[in-house]
């Protein structure tokens, strides 16, 4: 009698040749909408008799799921960040959870860098000028926007995205400063960033990008009082998550002239309408989270979540490991 294949459960359609080794070994269900979430009483249901979890940032693993999943070994989440599980919860359960980092931090950087531009150029604007049929002559400040080159850039969360943004920077000779729970000598070393407090970043740089994870320290870290603090032709581009600013002091800043303007792929709670308060901004660009929204870069993230769940399951150690210690156990 064959022995009965574990059970893995895949919240949202991805590559289907990033499945294909782990369909080898497990009896794989894929959530079958690609643009729509699994509600949450039906992955909880399916967490029930699952051993292996592929999960995207918009799935909510808690205490509650975690709790009923007597069967769960792993859960593989298809992204850098993993601020949608209960890590704590999931180490008291024995369950292993894995992220994607590496594989996107080129992907995100070459985003948060094209964000950056398309404020400070008011590229969003200039297109629509052309599209809507307002170009009747050129004029010498028509739609100037801000130089990039020469400019100071601070970026908060200096990891493997801020190292590459940071060496983007350089290519367009700006001045690197970063902030961090602990300064990044190799970042420094390779890029020649400098450490500063938060206070000292937000003041003295033209681009202030936000690449942080999203903790108890982060959380609501810009603030009115903040936006107050920055240059009034300073612009901030946020691609780690949307809670890290608070949005209402944003849209305050914004009406009040406090700062030139925003580059958003996150927001606090997405996704957003065309009715969000801060799209009335001309000087805002938003994007629906694309940071590591390439072809290339989403195929290779969901090959490695495949492989943490392959090596889980096949008693082998994955490569990225958000608790160690369960392993360890």
């Amino acid at each position: 009698m064959m022995e009965e294949k574990p059970y893995v459960f895949v919240t949202r359609k991805v590559p289907v040749s990033s499945l294909a080794l782990l369909e080898e070994i497990a009896e794989v269900e894929v959530w079958p909408k690609e643009d729509e979430p699994v509600p949450y009483d039906i992955l909880k249901e399916k967490a029930k008799k699952a051993t292996g979890l592929f999960t995207m940032l918009s799935d909510r693993i808690d205490a509650g799921l975690l709790a009923e999943a007597k069967q769960l070994k792993v859960v593989a989440n298809l992204a850098v960040g993993f601020d949608n599980i209960d890590i704590e919860a999931a180490t008291e359960e024995g369950v292993v959870v894995c992220h994607t980092p590496d594989v996107l931090s080129d992907t995100t950087a070459d985003l948060t860098f094209a964000l950056l531009m398309a404020v400070a150029r008011r590229i969003v604007e200039a297109a629509e000028y052309v599209k809507k049929g307002d170009w009747k002559n050129w004029a010498p400040l028509l739609l100037a926007g801000h130089d990039i080159h020469h400019k100071t850039i601070g970026i908060v969360g200096m990891g493997r995205i801020g190292t590459a943004v940071a060496k983007r920077a350089k290519g367009f000779d700006m001045t690197v400063l970063y902030h961090n729970r602990k300064k990044d000598y190799e970042g420094e070393r390779t890029v020649g960033a400098t450490y500063v407090s938060f206070d000292e970043l937000v003041s003295r740089s033209d681009f202030i990008v936000c690449l942080a994870p999203l903790t108890n320290e982060t959380i609501n870290l810009f603030t009115y009082d903040t936006f107050k603090q920055m240059k009034e032709s300073a612009i901030v581009v946020n691609v780690s998550r949307g809670a890290v600013i608070v949005e209402e002091d944003l849209e305050k800043a914004l009406e009040n002239n406090l700062i030139a303007g925003a580059g958003l792929d996150v927001f606090k709670d997405e996704p957003i309408s065309n009715g969000h308060p801060l799209l009335r901004f001309p000087n805002v660009v938003a994007l629906p989270h694309i940071g590591s929204a390439s072809k290339e870069t989403r195929e290779e993230m969901a090959s490695l979540s495949s492989q943490h769940i392959i090596n889980v399951l096949k008693g082998t150690k994955p490569e990225a490991i958000v608790n160690d210690d369960v392993w360890k156990k």
